[in-house]
């Protein structure tokens, strides 16, 4: 394993390690998953070009779309989350009040 990939990988697995720990404000998790498609898509993108194949570059332009309505759904949801309860806490969500 090259240190190439030993480097998406890590970046891989710490933001779900973030995402899987601290859980405490909306914003790290966020932040969390838009590490988890950035570290994907960096991935996505040297693979045709380490095995030389023409016929998958488009599969980094997809994830790279799905990344970016997922962080705007994401920003919506923080935006109306904090305009409701006052904060971006995960702890004051409770799904069973609403």
């Amino acid at each position: 394993m090259s240190t190439l990939h030993l480097s998406f990988y890590s970046a891989f697995t710490l933001s779900s390690l973030g995402l899987a720990f601290h859980r405490t404000h909306l914003v790290s998790a966020l932040l969390c998953l838009e590490s988890m498609m950035l570290s994907m898509y960096i991935a996505l993108s040297i693979w045709p070009v380490e095995n030389q194949m023409a016929s998958s570059t488009l599969m980094p332009l997809l994830m790279l779309t799905f990344s970016a309505c997922e962080a705007g759904t994401g920003l919506a949801l923080l935006v109306a989350t904090t305009r409701t309860h006052g904060s971006d806490q995960l702890n004051n969500l409770n799904l069973l009040q609403c």
